[in-house]
């Protein structure tokens, strides 16, 4: 069987490029081993699916760290807004949340996935599910792509063959790396892999005595400091939670891969973190709260006059680390206690081990090689007729809408590119 354009993979990627392939007249086939497509999108934005982030371009290519700029090109072709339009086309009604997420108005997850599958299927896209790729076949003296062969060994033929497979994150939704050898054979390189947006491990005792397991803090400062000069990293505002391993949460994910590289750049073993309570606040200003509520309070012990401000469950961790008895009150605490305490709820210690596995990551960190591709079409440079679109790429963003944007906007600018290759020839 002879197609114009063979896409692996059905998850976000992959089905908005077989959306744009076959928008553009071409005969295409999707194939994908699971036996459902939009695994991934079905658990997104916690079964909400966040489709795409309202913000501007630019604004965008900051939240994606991991070759942002790159999305220029694909941007152009199908950005943000090209999104919301082509899912309010389809009568799916999106609503704009905090920091410019954008979720159906049902919330449905599922939603999303049908109603993208049924446009694929409105197109005449042929779809095999439960069918595994074995190989991408070459043809290395002309450097152009022939088609796939299957695991069942079945061949099929097609000068245009879209890899849409995903990383090796959240394995269980089919990304499994099947699409890292099937580039190498083309001559691609991979950068090193490694987890990104997956919960930070700990070591501190408040960790492993779980004495701060579940508590949620909002509206707080995690920053990675640098293991071997002290300074700063990288750091972020927002939501976070304490688990019975270390962090997680928003802020903790947008922090891990600066934990994991800064773990390998400088072969450590631990990476110190710091949790900034009052972020709003300077030292000093805390200082001055701190001793204002002492005043008010001068016959309660510290713990007690805390209570409120600060959550209840950290009020003895804090002190602790500031070296001040919880039952001391106002009269028996030494101003040089107090700046040692007010210190502690700017720059709060926590001693990051690493992360969870990359398997347990939301996303892929590393992949294809951008600098191998085309931008404007997602085409390989080496192998006419090859194109590679979402996590199998070394792009990654933050979570937030911001990956799933890549993958929308990268599988439409591939399937558009490899449907023209058709008219070309």
């Amino acid at each position: 069987m002879k197609y114009d354009v063979i896409i692996i993979g059905g998850g976000p990627a992959g089905l908005m490029a077989a959306v744009a392939a076959g928008e553009y007249g071409a005969k295409v086939l999707l194939v994908d081993k699971g036996n459902k497509l939009g695994r991934k999108l079905a658990i997104s934005g916690g079964g909400r699916c966040n489709v795409t982030n309202r913000a501007a371009v630019e604004n965008i290519i900051e939240n994606i760290p991991g070759n942002g700029r790159f999305m220029y090109s694909p941007f152009s072709v199908f950005n943000n807004e090209d999104i919301i339009q082509f899912f309010e086309n389809l009568g799916i009604n999106l609503k704009e949340e905090d920091r410019g997420r954008m979720f159906p108005i049902n919330d449905k997850a599922i939603t999303v996935v049908n109603t993208l599958i049924d446009k694929v299927k409105s197109l005449k896209v042929e779809m095999r599910k439960g069918t595994e790729v074995k190989n991408v076949l070459y043809d290395q003296h002309l450097k152009r792509v022939k088609g796939i062969k299957l695991v069942s060994g079945e061949t099929l033929e097609a000068p245009n063959v879209i890899i849409a497979v995903g990383g090796k994150s959240v394995p269980h939704t089919g990304s499994t790396g099947d699409g890292y050898p099937w580039a190498k054979k083309a001559g691609h390189t991979i950068t090193d892999l490694y987890p990104t947006e997956v919960p930070i491990t700990a070591n501190d005792t408040f960790i492993s005595s779980k004495e701060l397991q579940g508590l949620s803090l909002r509206d707080v400062r995690l920053s990675v400091i640098d293991p071997k000069k002290g300074k700063l990293i990288k750091s972020h505002e927002g939501d976070m939670v304490f688990t019975h391993f270390g962090v997680s949460g928003p802020i903790a994910l947008r922090c891990s891969q600066y934990v994991v590289k800064a773990k390998k750049k400088y072969d450590v073993k631990n990476v110190p973190l710091e949790l900034d309570i009052f972020p709003q606040l300077n030292e000093e200003q805390v200082l001055i709260e701190i001793e204002k509520l002492l005043e008010e309070h001068s016959k309660k012990a510290i713990k007690n006059v805390l209570s409120g401000w600060i959550p209840e469950r950290m009020i003895p961790v804090v002190l602790s680390v500031s070296g001040i008895d919880s039952l001391l009150v106002k009269t028996e605490i030494s101003k040089d206690s107090l700046r040692s305490l007010a210190h502690s709820m700017k720059s709060f210690p926590l001693n990051a081990t690493g992360t969870l596995s990359i398997e347990k990551a939301f996303v892929t960190g590393g992949g294809v090689s951008i600098k191998e591709i085309q931008p404007k079409r997602m085409e390989s440079k080496f192998m006419k007729g090859l194109f590679f679109c979402g996590e199998v790429l070394d792009i990654h963003g933050y979570t937030g809408g911001y990956n799933i944007t890549v993958a929308f906007s990268t599988g439409y600018t591939a399937g558009q590119a490899a449907a023209m290759n058709m008219w070309e020839e």
